[in-house]
């Protein structure tokens, strides 16, 4: 299992928690040091759906308009440039996103 975030971002030291209390094995992955390939991103987005973008956070107000005037090639660029703009954590299994944020039910519903 990989989980994909920022070390020092609230939600994800959260669920990095609820991992290790619940003995469950993780790879982490931080964006800052490894950010996502655009094949990573186009497969996020078939699995869930939508991009995964964090629209709350500072990072995506700052890139908010070039955001929503970008192609869907720019958008995914702008989220590699931009790795705060992504939605965190993300949780892979066996190569399948499954989880994206933190919500402590789900995560005990799905692992």
């Amino acid at each position: 299992m990989k989980v994909y975030g920022i070390k020092n971002c609230d939600t994800v030291k959260k669920a990095l928690k609820f991992l290790e209390e619940n003995k469950i094995d993780y790879t982490f992955v931080d964006y800052k040091k490894t950010p996502p390939t655009k094949s990573d991103i186009a497969r996020w987005k078939k699995e869930f759906g939508e991009l995964p973008v964090n629209k709350r956070g500072p990072t995506f107000r700052k890139i908010k308009d070039a955001f929503e005037a970008a192609s869907a090639a720019e958008k995914v660029q702008l989220l590699i440039d931009n790795t705060s703009a992504i939605k965190r954590p993300l949780v892979e299994v066996d190569g399948k996103a499954i989880l994206l944020g933190f919500d402590a039910s789900e995560w005990s519903a799905k692992l």
